[in-house]
């Protein structure tokens, strides 16, 4: 099994968020969309937070897939933010699209503030992933959801680039080597259902759901 390697938790230069933006994320983004309002269905009036925004791709692509939607967009890159609002403002979503920079190890909300909570691809950046995984279910409210998805990392150097050329062998050398790192940085199914057990939620919440994504789907018990 391939050592975990972390890489850089913030990605924060100018270059960094343009190339991040650059590559193209839209079916992977399109199909975290439809899968987690298959999950949780359309918003109920509350708010949905993301928690790793990066250039704030999906919360635009859930607020045109879900007029009713509103979200705050969270992430630790002042330069990934710069990328979002910009974005948000081209899509004209701004009056349901908030930006917020913040960590999501320690998020100023108050307990169970949001009707949704959902991530993408951040929980591979997190030395510590079980501080930012608490402080998600912290922030689900009574009948929301959690709904996070990462990539898985493989069991060996082979698979990892065999990964690396099938997904990003297209891209850009700087893209291929940001993809390689984050599979090198990525928690496997064991580790990641150990850490639902020390937060109580249950192993079976966690599936894998394609050849690189494990998915975490939990609803709280509605009071």
């Amino acid at each position: 099994m391939l050592a975990r390697i972390l890489e850089t938790e913030v990605m924060d230069t100018v270059d960094e968020a343009q190339s991040y933006d650059a590559m193209d994320h839209s079916g992977v983004n399109a199909r975290f969309v439809a899968d987690f309002l298959t999950v949780h269905g359309t918003s109920r009036g509350g708010w949905f937070l993301d928690v790793g925004t990066g250039t704030a791709r999906i919360p635009i692509l859930l607020a045109q897939a879900d007029p009713s939607a509103k979200v705050l967009a969270l992430d630790l890159a002042a330069q990934m933010l710069l990328v979002a609002n910009r974005n948000i403002a081209q899509s004209g979503l701004e009056a349901r699209i908030q930006t917020c920079h913040q960590d999501a190890k320690a998020v100023a909300e108050s307990d169970a503030r949001f009707e949704a909570v959902f991530s993408n691809s951040i929980i591979h950046h997190i030395p510590e992933p079980e501080t930012a995984l608490a402080e998600m279910v912290r922030l689900v409210a009574p009948g929301g959801t959690l709904f996070i998805r990462d990539l898985e990392r493989p069991k060996n150097q082979e698979s990892l680039f065999h990964l690396v050329e099938t997904y990003a062998g297209g891209e850009s050398e700087q893209a291929r080597a940001m993809f390689r790192d984050s599979l090198h940085a990525a928690l496997t199914l064991d580790e990641l259902r150990s850490l639902c057990l020390s937060l109580g939620l249950p192993e079976s919440c966690v599936a894998r759901t394609s050849d690189r994504h494990w998915t975490l789907s939990w609803q709280r018990t509605a009071t």
